[in-house]
């Protein structure tokens, strides 16, 4: 048997390469997504970068990107400037998108793509509550489990997703911490678990364990585990640990599955960023509040409110996780016009019109009173003058 094993698998491994090189090559999509995901490209820029370059195939009539240039790339952003009128933002993302294919998918890499001008961008002032607008914001949202989401968020500056991916290792009650895990580039920080949210905390956690419990009688699949840790670790997608302290009601395909895969199995994802949008934007039009807030203007509240109580920018720049200082200082702006230290000429002038209408307003002074004797005074004396007069 030993004799006849080899050739057979070196007959298999020919057959495997004849295979494989008779294969045609990926799709375009496929190729980009492909490329995305050995680059380890967050699911959010994966979908935008997909969006974008299937956009930009479209518009050019279904031609392939190997048979356009600098030309119908130019003229495909002009029009995104021009006809669409795109933010600055958005402008940038589909350049970035369509750069990412032709040199990361395509491997080309020409001058002209160097040349390409890049929208600048401007710093904005971010939009910010007072605590008695975000107070009216809380009492005006659905007692449930958004509420409670949005009170974390601005109890602790996490963004959005950074929120509903917390699992329930990354939360300490004996510390009063919560440990937030691949943030925005990645990167993992320690913010302040709200202690008049601890209680409401640990009731969730305990909803979370018996949608878990529920789970693994029903023999669901585990959780979505990053970066392959499913294959290091295989049962720690159905571990407690690893359980999501917001899941979803429902259960749903992962969104990284491949489409052709018939049988990917069902699996809890964490509670629907939507929900909390939808709620929150509710929330703000029955407050009454003339702003246009959004979830992640609770991040911004977050890191003012603690500026103004007094807090230091370097404690509030690691609370963000904001590498650069100066990304912090935004919010110093926000503080110097609310504190109101300078004041407008206009009000001077207004003061000083004030007191001139007033002086002219003003009846003038009266002298004082001349100084005389009462009357009755007079009137006693008088028959004792008169007595005097007549003995003299």
């Amino acid at each position: 048997m030993v004799l006849y094993e080899k050739p057979v698998l070196l007959q298999e491994m020919k057959v495997d390469k004849m295979k494989s090189a008779a294969s045609p090559p990926p799709r375009l999509l496929d190729a980009l997504i492909q490329r995305l995901r050995y680059m380890h490209y967050s699911i959010r820029t994966e979908q935008a970068y997909v969006y974008w370059v299937r956009f930009f195939v479209r518009w050019s009539g279904m031609r392939h990107p190997r048979e356009m240039g600098e030309r119908e790339v130019q003229a495909f952003l002009s029009m995104l400037a021009n006809e669409r009128r795109v933010s600055v933002s958005t402008h940038r993302q589909a350049l970035s998108a369509v750069l990412f294919l032709y040199k990361e998918v395509l491997a080309v890499d020409l001058p002209w793509m160097a040349e390409l001008g890049h929208p600048s961008t401007s710093r904005r002032i971010p939009v910010v509550l007072t605590q008695g607008e975000v107070q009216a914001l809380f009492a005006h949202m659905r007692r449930d489990t958004t509420h409670l989401l949005a009170r974390l968020l601005y109890g602790t500056g996490m963004r959005l997703l950074e929120g509903v991916r917390l699992r329930v290792k990354d939360v300490d009650f004996a510390r009063h911490v919560i440990v937030v895990r691949d943030g925005k580039g990645g990167k993992d920080r320690v913010v302040m678990l709200p202690r008049a949210l601890a209680a409401e905390m640990r009731q969730q956690v305990d909803l979370a364990r018996r949608l878990w419990e529920r789970d693994r009688a029903q023999g669901v699949a585990g959780v979505y585990l990053p970066h392959a840790l499913e294959l290091k670790y295989p049962s720690a997608d159905t571990s407690w640990m690893w359980y999501w302290i917001f899941p979803s009601p429902q259960l749903a395909l992962d969104p990284r599955a491949d489409t052709g895969e018939a049988l990917a199995p069902l699996r809890r994802h964490h509670f629907h960023e939507k929900r909390l949008q939808r709620d929150l934007k509710a929330g703000v039009v029955g407050a009454g509040i003339d702003k246009p807030a959004t979830v992640h203007t609770l991040r911004h509240s977050f890191a003012t409110h603690l500026l103004q109580a007094g807090t230091d920018i370097r404690t509030v720049q690691e609370l963000l996780g904001h590498s650069d200082v100066s990304t912090t200082m935004i919010y110093t702006h926000v503080i110097k016009v609310a504190a109101g230290n300078a004041a407008s000429p206009l009000d001077g002038l207004v003061a000083d019109a004030a007191r001139s209408l007033l002086h002219e307003v003003q009846p003038p002074a009266l002298p004082p009173p001349a100084a005389r004797e009462p009357e009755a005074v007079y009137a006693l004396a008088r028959p004792e003058r008169e007595r005097c007069a007549l003995v003299a």
